[in-house]
Formats: structure tokens, C-alpha cells, sequence
């Protein structure tokens, strides 16, 4: 009976959900129910994870998520009563996979009005600024410089992530210098400190790591003007509905309110420096 009810349109997104496996969250969510209910029946909130330490980290050995983004994740699924999963992507990936229905909730996610036609946003759980670090005694870096224009010369080569925020920013500011574009942190570090690239572009935070990492080398600066500075927060499932969001926004206010963000970054950010002893 219910079937002769749905429109034509509805039983074909149902067979395509049933052939393509999409989640159960995703079939509830069409057919009218609060998603975070449907996430309650699937029992499982799942969350797109693409290594940027100290955002979120995975151990090689064990598979298991860390990082203050893996933990606000799994403090999510505590408030939902679920238990929390996570699922590997990279930065390349990680909106497309949540247009997919692949998960519930993309963690770390740069808010950005391109992005926001694509997908929806929480609240951010921190702000984010991009930085260029490089060794001090490199000939190619000017004694003072503070803009990218001050970098921007042919034969400088900037390492960065691939599809980041930070990919998509330095490629829109630069003109002469190289941009070597590879899939995940290590790879960045390691080409600045094999010299094989002469500068690193990344979230202020993350570079300040490296730089307290390699204190007798390693430096790092906000140019003037900013290359970016965006909030960092969940990405979310465009079909979620005011109250859907409104459900994580409150969730975000309350951690960031109590200090409990900052606490989780702290966290993070010693686990980074200790692994790198």
C-alpha cells in the first residue's frame, strides 16, 4: 500500500538506495524523519576522517582515530547514544563523499561559500588561518618577509595537501613560485625537510608543531594579508534540516563554551609533539 502512495520519483530514490547501499540514516532521512533519529535507529554515526594532525590523526599500526575533531566526533555519538565510526578519506574526497550518503558527518571541515553549495556546515569548533613555515638560514626566503608577493619567486617551492583549504588558497596567491602538491602531511614535511621544497603551507596550528618540532631550523609566518582565515567545523548532509544542524550547533556551542574544545586540542596537540620524540 505504502508504495502506491510514493511517487515515482520516490520509489526510484528508494530502489537507487537499496542498489547503491546507502546508509539507513540516508532512507529515513528521505522519507521525512529527523536524520539524527534515523543515525539513532542505524546506531552508528559515521564520520569521514582524512589525516591532518592534530585535527585528526590515525595510527598506521592499530587504524585507531585520534585528534580533537576524532574526539568531538566520538562525543557527538555519546550525546546520540550511538556508537561512533569512522571512515577513511582524503581531502580530495571528503565533500563528495558526503554528498554520497559514504557518512553521516565530515570531520575538520574548512567552511568555505564553495563548499557551502555542496554541503551544509555547523557552527566552528575553532578558527583557522593558513601559515608558511621554512628554515630560517634558506637563502631563497628574504630576511623579513611577510606577504606571500615576499615568497612568490621562481625557484621557491611551496609543499602543500592536496584539496585542502590551504591547496586551494596558496594556488589562487601564487604567480611565479612552484607548488608541489602531495597526498598528506608526512609527505609536505618530509620535501621541506629533505629540501626538496623550501616551504611548507598549512594551518597555523599544524605548523607551529612542526616548527616546535624542529626548533633549531624551522620558523613560521601569518602573512599580511591573510591567505585565509575560516572557521573549522563539522560538514554536514545538505538535506539536513534547520533543526538537523541546530542539533550539532548546540552540541559545538556547549564544548566550546566550557573550554572543553581547547582542552581537546591541548590533548592533541601533546600527542602530536611526543610521537615526534
Amino acid at each position: 500500500m505504502l508504495s502506491k502512495m510514493l511517487s515515482p520519483v520516490m520509489r526510484a530514490l528508494s530502489a537507487l538506495a537499496l542498489l547503491t547501499g546507502v546508509a539507513t540514516t540516508s532512507a529515513f532521512a528521505q522519507t521525512g524523519g529527523s536524520y539524527w533519529q534515523g543515525v539513532q535507529k542505524a546506531g552508528v554515526l559515521r564520520c569521514g576522517a582524512a589525516v591532518a594532525p592534530p585535527y585528526v590523526m590515525r595510527d598506521p599500526a592499530t587504524g585507531e582515530y585520534s585528534g580533537f575533531f576524532a574526539d568531538l566526533c566520538r562525543g557527538f555519538a555519546d550525546a546520540l547514544k550511538v556508537k561512533p565510526e569512522f571512515v577513511d578519506t582524503t581531502w580530495d574526497n571528503i565533500v563528495a563523499g558526503l554528498q554520497a550518503g559514504k557518512w553521516d558527518l565530515s570531520l575538520a571541515l574548512n567552511r568555505t561559500p564553495a563548499r557551502a553549495m555542496a554541503v551544509q556546515f555547523s557552527i566552528p569548533a575553532m578558527e583557522y588561518q593558513i601559515s608558511l613555515a621554512y628554515n630560517k638560514e634558506n637563502p631563497k626566503i628574504p630576511a623579513g618577509a611577510a606577504s606571500v608577493a615576499d615568497i612568490d619567486k621562481e625557484g621557491v617551492t611551496l609543499a602543500v595537501m592536496s584539496g585542502t583549504a590551504q591547496d586551494k588558497a596558496i594556488s589562487a596567491a601564487v604567480k611565479n613560485a612552484t607548488i608541489l602538491r602531495l597526498p598528506g602531511n608526512d609527505e609536505t614535511r618530509l620535501a621541506v625537510v629533505s629540501r626538496r621544497a623550501d616551504i611548507l603551507v598549512d594551518a597555523s596550528d599544524t605548523n607551529q608543531l612542526f616548527t616546535q618540532s624542529n626548533p633549531d631550523w624551522a620558523v613560521a609566518m601569518n602573512p599580511t594579508p591573510a591567505l585565509a582565515k575560516q572557521g573549522v567545523a563539522f560538514g554536514l548532509p545538505h538535506q539536513l534540516t534547520a533543526a538537523d544542524v541546530e542539533v550539532v550547533n548546540i552540541f559545538l556551542e556547549e564544548k566550546v563554551a566550557t573550554g572543553e574544545v581547547d582542552a581537546l586540542i591541548r590533548k592533541a596537540v601533546d600527542e602530536v609533539l611526543k610521537g615526534a620524540q
